[in-house]
């Protein structure tokens, strides 16, 4: 079926779901204009290139730089350009458009605040994998996160020569020992109290909606890279329902399984023109 067709029957579903569960990787991200690459990231990082050689803003997330003060320098300017400057961006604001009429929910990977940016509800949303903008304690000593907005602003203004002033270190104010990003990256990753409220209104909407719902879970711009969180559970979730429907809009191939083979609709193609072909459809 080619993609008009695809296209489609895709809004169909979505103007019949009873609800709508979006499952968001970093490709919707990308999609939206937050690139990790091209002129503006040389320009800024240019004295980091120059040194590293790093390929790309992620990854010189990894870099083994030389001091804290050098990491942090570098990473105050990575959370300023991606999680504070950005503005609402219009695909965040076309998906809420394609949203709003229905009962839905947003599962993601993505740690940029873009959902929110975009006014949707925190109610509707799940951040699994934290937020560049909140800190934690590295140990951890306590469940709690950290606004880190202020200190993250300080860093940038007041950094020189690739490092940040040895007093802008953030600290646990518990015990004293280095803050990090709140990123799920190893077995330290804190999930607050907000993590688990959020955790908790995922789990109410899956049991309103999933066993004898027409649902749609619709997956946009998920990788590879942690295939367990989104898409596995919503093929799972799909197959248990015979009246849900898969929605999957991305670049790359995908083949559903075989299970959900007729209930899977793929869309590929740059989610901008996507999301926006799907409203004009869904208004028809």
């Amino acid at each position: 079926m080619n993609y008009l067709d695809n296209l489609k029957k895709a809004a169909q579903k979505l103007k019949e779901a009873d609800a709508i569960l979006v499952g968001a990787g970093a490709g919707l991200s990308t999609a939206a204009g937050l690139v990790y690459d091209g002129d503006e990231w040389k320009n800024r990082f240019a004295d980091f290139i120059d040194k590293y050689h790093f390929p790309n803003l992620y990854y010189g997330g990894f870099g083994p730089f030389d001091s804290e003060e050098e990491m942090w320098a570098y990473w105050s300017r990575f959370i300023s350009m991606e999680r504070y400057e950005p503005g609402p961006l219009p695909l965040y604001q076309k998906l809420k458009e394609l949203l709003l009429s229905k009962d839905y929910f947003v599962l993601t990977t993505n740690v940029d605040h873009c959902f929110q940016k975009a006014g949707f509800d925190k109610k509707h949303l799940f951040y699994t994998q934290g937020d560049y903008g909140l800190f934690q304690c590295s140990v951890p000593c306590h469940e709690i996160t950290y606004d880190n907005h202020d200190q993250i602003m300080a860093m940038l203004e007041k950094q020189k020569s690739m490092q940040i002033p040895s007093e802008l270190l953030p600290k646990c104010p518990i015990c004293g020992k280095s803050m990090v990003l709140n990123l799920r990256s190893d077995n330290h990753f804190v999930e607050d109290q907000g993590w688990h409220d959020a955790e908790e209104r995922y789990e109410m909407f899956l049991a309103d909606n999933y066993e004898d719902k027409n649902i749609v879970y619709l997956e946009l711009g998920v990788g590879d890279n942690t295939p367990a969180i989104i898409r596995y559970p919503f093929q799972r979730l799909a197959s248990r329902n015979p009246k849900a429907s898969y929605i999957v809009i991305n670049l790359a191939r995908f083949n559903p399984p075989l299970s959900i083979e007729d209930r899977s609709i793929f869309l590929q193609g740059d989610l901008n023109k996507t999301i926006q072909d799907l409203l004009i459809e869904i208004q028809k």
